[in-house]
């Protein structure tokens, strides 16, 4: 204890093995010795073509291989494939749609020429979006379908349907 306190070495087994370095090497090496790799050159490449043939699937290598990590194997992948992106994650862009094919799409279901699902069709949309304009432009309040009109032929005259009446009950 006294020489490690009197050299200032961090502690025994540091000592311990700077000894045993000595006596193995007859010499101290100089700096950090680099960490020898965990994995072989052959497990590396044996695991990138794992992963590029069985549907370039990090988790799936993982599981058939039993190494590396994942942080390890990305690494690997990214270093082996650097054409590929990063995963994207969070939302990704939704198209968007002009104010005026959303404008046309909400007279369309008001005036329901067609069903709502011809009409998302036609606009290439689905069904659940022309009710979300509905609900932008017009306010979740607003009636999903306004009142029919009455497009029907005329009915013939009351007159004459009640002169037809009075012939008949005569």
């Amino acid at each position: 204890k006294a020489t490690i306190r009197q050299l200032g070495y961090p502690s025994k087994n540091a000592l311990k093995g700077w000894y045993l370095e000595y006596e193995h090497h007859s010499d101290l090496r100089l700096g950090f010795a680099p960490r020898a790799p965990k994995f072989t050159q052959a497990q590396k490449e044996v695991a990138v073509e794992h992963y590029r043939t069985h549907g370039r699937c990090v988790s799936a290598t993982m599981r058939a291989l039993g190494y590396p990590g994942r942080a390890t194997l990305t690494a690997w992948v990214r270093e082996a494939f650097p054409e590929t992106s990063k995963a994207v994650t969070g939302r990704t862009g939704r198209p968007r749609y002009p104010d005026a094919l959303k404008k046309a799409g909400v007279v369309g279901l008001y005036t329901r020429q067609e069903s709502a699902q011809t009409l998302a069709e036609k606009l290439g949309v689905c069904r659940p979006t022309l009710y979300n304009w509905k609900n932008q432009l017009l306010g979740p309040k607003a009636p999903a379908i306004m009142k029919r009109k009455n497009n029907s032929p005329p009915v013939p005259e009351r007159k004459e349907l009640e002169l037809q009446l009075e012939t008949l009950q005569h």
